[in-house]
């Protein structure tokens, strides 16, 4: 790896250097194991810990085949798909690598008994293979996580549609938490010049997903003036979701557990926060029972926000915990959009609120080619910006791991792969000038610490 590393590092990012370096016979990357898949059985999801199950392994180098490029990965980060998979919940992962390891002799390299995890990345195309054109060895890119076959007719309008779409990185092998990744070419995108290697890693799943929840005609068509409750608000998903809502001429109200995930979406532009942990919201009296009462409660601290507005939008993806107030607090007509379901997918709501007020439940799923690209070009054009708390390295993954399985960071947390420290990967200083104070904002690390890294 030193080869391909001194050569980023150099800044040739000449085809014909990338193309000669040579690819190695293995690669280091994040795992679970098969056999180890039961491992938390008999545990409650948050006593099962990630780095118990985490694996920095040494792996053999997949196949590169039609349609697809091998880039080496210079930094990841880390989403809830990677907390799912690291404590086999709902179920482990590879049943999904099975499936589709039965679709084609070239699928069948997935079905392994470790899975490479990681839904981000950024980095250098290493090699690409037959039948891509549109990039080459020495491309500095981004990988958004949507993996399609689009042989079936289902797919040719809506990309999520497809029968065979998956999510790279958690239904399919050969992530982006690792040195090399495989992806197919129709998931890389430009890296945006003026961000650091760690930076440019964070926004891909999330950025791309709160895009098509919110601002696709997929999702909720957000539209200038509207009033959005956005759940978990501080998180890696929710401060995407705060910026679209902001940068879209729209209101967010921002829902967070606590002052410093406050503070975050004050800087941001937000003025409107709701600190559930403050206010001692609990939805659900025990196991079994929700309190509507609590609902109740939650409307009216909007309302006297917002000067007696209810949400036309409600951004959902805390799931079981929060989706019976989502559906009571959304206005009539109002719109609950959903895309996850971190604290359980079996919801429960008054079904009244919903049919006798007419509002409408929409479910998103990450987002098409196009919409990634879309909301890349916005972070590439600084309308919006990363928001990285802090990076571990690739051997503290299963502790980047733990601080978001238990809810201990702010916005994304990153991975550091090849990049041998924080800082590298800028190439547009000009523009990073311009939007540094902007960069700033949605860094939640001292700044003095910031100011040591990053030129």
């Amino acid at each position: 790896m030193r080869e391909i590393v001194d050569a980023v590092l150099a800044g040739d990012r000449s085809e014909r250097t990338f193309g000669a370096l040579p690819v190695p016979e293995s690669y280091r990357a994040v795992t679970v194991h098969k056999d180890e898949a039961g491992m938390f059985e008999g545990l409650a999801g948050a006593e099962k810990d990630p780095r118990h199950s985490l694996h920095l392994d040494e792996v053999p180098v997949p196949e590169v085949g039609p349609g697809e490029a091998l880039v080496a990965v210079m930094a990841s980060s880390v989403n809830y798909n990677t907390v799912w998979s690291s404590i086999f919940e709902p179920v482990p992962t590879f049943g999904f690598l099975e499936r589709y390891g039965r679709t084609s002799p070239l699928a069948r390299r997935h079905d392994l008994p470790y899975h490479v995890l990681g839904s981000d990345l950024s980095g250098v195309v290493l090699r690409t293979g037959p039948g891509v054109n549109a990039w080459r060895p020495g491309d500095e890119v981004v990988g958004h996580c949507l993996s399609v076959e689009l042989e079936h007719p289902d797919g040719h309008g809506d990309t999520l549609l497809d029968p065979e779409q998956r999510i790279w990185g958690y239904e399919t092998n050969f992530g982006g938490l690792s040195e090399l990744a495989l992806v197919k070419a129709n998931q890389l995108m430009p890296k945006a010049a003026h961000l650091t290697w760690e930076e440019a890693a964070a926004p891909g799943l999330v950025n791309s997903t709160a895009y098509r929840q919110l601002v696709s005609r997929n999702g909720a068509g957000m539209k200038l003036g509207d009033l959005v409750l956005v759940w978990g608000a501080g998180g890696g998903l929710g401060s995407y979701a705060t910026q679209l809502v902001l940068a879209s001429g729209a209101t967010p109200v921002c829902v967070v557990s606590g002052a410093r995930k406050e503070r975050l979406c004050r800087a941001a532009g937000a003025e409107l926060v709701v600190d559930r942990a403050a206010e001692g919201y609990r939805f659900w009296r025990d196991e079994h029972t929700q309190d509507p009462k609590e609902w109740r409660r939650l409307g009216a601290q909007i309302r006297e926000l917002t000067g007696g507005r209810d949400p036309d939008i409600v951004f959902e993806h805390p799931g079981r915990e929060t989706f019976g107030a989502s559906v009571y607090v959304a206005r009539r007509g109002g719109t609950v959009v959903s895309c996850a379901s971190t604290s359980g997918f079996l919801h429960q709501y008054d079904n009244r609120y919903l049919w006798m007020h007419l509002k409408r439940v929409i479910g998103s799923h990450f987002a098409t080619y196009r919409e990634a690209w879309e909301a890349n070009e916005l972070i590439r054009r600084g309308l919006i910006h990363p928001t990285l708390s802090r990076t571990h390295s690739l051997s503290g993954t299963g502790q980047a791991v733990y601080e978001v399985h238990r809810n201990l960071h702010h916005g994304k947390v990153g991975v550091l792969v090849l990049a041998p420290r924080e800082g590298l990967g800028v190439t547009d200083h000009g523009l990073r000038a311009r939007h540094r104070e902007a960069i700033d904002r949605f860094r939640t690390v001292p700044k003095a610490e910031r100011d040591s890294r990053v030129p």
